[in-house]
């Protein structure tokens, strides 16, 4: 399954490279919206609330209310969780708040936010630079894999969002050797991101019974939405 991505950005939508270039901007949120409405599940990220310089939580309750959404970036605690699904996201993207400072999975917060919410309605965000966990907006990282933490997280998580930060907007391919690895990780619904540019890739994927995050390729046409 294709799942089109809304990043969000000083109140726009954008895509970036590797999670720091702006490459696209967009302003009509109209035209995505009815783009996207044939789509059962559309991921949508506040990332100024993951970069922790401020957020766009209006427009993040406008489009919960026309799409299907799963919403992450600056989810930190289970109030938040429960207000992003109170203004109609199906389900919450958690990162950050999964992983201590200490390269530690926060397995209390995790059972804690599972018992709060129900597991089924959080997707465990595993964003990787260089094979290691990232957090932050991805602006630092974990003394984790994901090797290490998808297990730990699978009796809190009713899905994973691994995204592959190093080849995130750059359109060169996600490693499909990566996914098969991950696959055999979880019972869960495995969801990847970062590179995805083909319906050859997302049908091998599928293959693998992966879903797939894309962004760039959407928006620049390449893949047909």
């Amino acid at each position: 399954m294709l799942i089109p991505s809304i990043d969000l950005l000083g109140g726009r939508i954008v895509q970036l490279v590797q999670g720091q270039k702006l490459k696209l901007a967009f302003d009509d949120f109209d035209f995505w919206i009815e783009k996207f409405s044939k789509y059962p599940m559309v991921q949508l990220i506040d990332l100024d609330a993951a970069m922790r310089q401020g957020d766009n939580t209006s427009l993040v309750e406008q489009i919960s209310k026309r799409l299907p959404v799963q919403v992450g970036g600056g989810i930190h605690s289970v109030e938040r969780a429960q207000q992003v699904l109170a203004s109609g996201a199906h389900r919450v993207i958690i990162g950050s708040a999964l992983f201590t400072a200490k390269g530690k999975v926060n397995t209390e917060f995790a059972s804690t936010l599972a018992a709060a919410i129900g597991a089924d309605k959080v997707v465990a965000g595993i964003d990787t630079k260089n094979g290691r966990i990232a957090v932050k907006g991805w602006k630092a990282e974990v003394d984790l894999t994901p090797d290490d933490a998808i297990p730990e997280l699978n009796p809190y998580s009713g899905a994973f969002l691994y995204t592959h930060v190093d080849g995130e907007g750059m359109m060169q391919g996600f490693p499909i050797d990566v996914a098969a690895r991950l696959r055999k990780l979880t019972d869960r619904q495995l969801i990847v991101a970062g590179g995805i540019k083909s319906q050859e890739e997302i049908d091998q994927l599928h293959a693998l019974n992966v879903d797939c995050v894309a962004g760039m390729a959407v928006y620049t046409n390449l893949l047909a939405v």
